[in-house]
């Protein structure tokens, strides 16, 4: 299998629901073949939605939608018990996670309960309900979404559950151009049912092992290694980047190596991945040294300035 031409023929595919926003389809496909997942925090209606369907059918693989609510019970997600009389035992019948593709639609807008009940799935790709263990996938991705700008009735995700996505993505307004196209095609409704898939769930499972054999120099390595130190040194920061983040960091520039049609990784690969993997990792004091507000986003980007790039 040419790896490289099945990637490309993916991007190509979801561009013609997805318009104009490359790098958000980029970042969302190396999370997914970093067997990551992706929080994708923004406001209603710049297509959220049409970009995890477009995936899923893309890669033809099961997709289900959550939308979840304040109500909403672990068990809604995960799957219930039901007693069958004919039988006289519990049959398991499986929740909307049990799908390849899954959206989590507003996750700060369920309980802490509810929310936690999603660490299992995301972290071991599996279930455990009534002492059994079920797995998820292969391949199995939660793009999770949510509004940064409201918080009435919402939830924020504790940091063991935000360490949990591999990337955090913004994918933002249209450029005129680009939503005149939109107002224009419509895609949403003229070109995303009749979208077709361009890779099998096992042709994608292939190309996420061949990932782990993009070789990574030990230059790179160390790159990385400075980075993560950075962070928990850095005195504008109150929580720095832990192992779990370097892992995720070099195994996403693998991704984004294959995904660039190359089988190494380069400096490139980590510095364009960085603030969206590390971010939301990382925990800033309420004030800089100046008086003023501090990012975790700002703290990374000047943190990339200080150390030197490998050649």
């Amino acid at each position: 299998m040419d790896y490289a031409e099945k990637l490309l023929e993916l991007q190509r595919n979801i561009r013609l629901v997805f318009f104009g926003k490359d790098e958000v389809i980029r970042q969302v496909l190396v999370a997914l073949l970093a067997r990551g997942h992706v929080l994708l925090e923004d406001v209603p209606g710049v297509g959220k939605t049409i970009l995890a369907r477009a995936i899923a059918k893309s890669i033809d693989c099961a997709f289900s939608r959550i939308q979840l609510t304040p109500d909403l019970l672990p068990s809604d997600i995960l799957g219930v018990s039901i007693y069958d009389a004919h039988t006289c035992q519990f049959t398991f019948k499986p929740g909307p996670i049990f799908a390849q593709i899954v959206l989590v639609d507003e996750i700060n807008r369920t309980t802490p309960r509810t929310q936690s009940a999603l660490l299992e799935a995301m972290n071991e790709a599996q279930v455990t309900a009534d002492g059994k263990t079920y797995p998820l996938g292969p391949p199995f991705m939660v793009l999770a979404t949510q509004n940064p700008y409201e918080f009435e009735g919402t939830y924020f995700l504790p940091e063991n559950q935000l360490d949990r996505f591999m990337l955090r993505v913004a994918i933002g307004y249209p450029d005129k151009d680009t939503e005149r196209e939109i107002l224009l095609t419509q895609p949403a409704r003229t070109r995303l049912s009749s979208l077709q898939p361009v890779v099998t769930a096992s042709q994608l499972v292939a190309i996420q092992e061949r990932v782990l054999a993009v070789k990574v120099d030990d230059a790179i390595t160390d790159y990385i290694l400075a980075i993560a130190e950075a962070t928990r040194r850095n005195e504008e920061l109150v929580i720095g980047l832990s192992p779990r983040g370097s892992l995720a960091l070099i195994q996403a520039a693998r991704a984004s190596a294959l995904l660039g049609g190359r089988d190494y990784v380069v400096p490139d690969d980590v510095r364009g991945l960085t603030i969206g993997l590390c971010a939301h990792r990382l925990m800033t004091r309420s004030l800089g040294h100046d008086g003023s507000a501090s990012t975790a986003e700002a703290v990374l980007a000047q943190i990339l300035k200080t150390i030197p790039v490998p050649r």
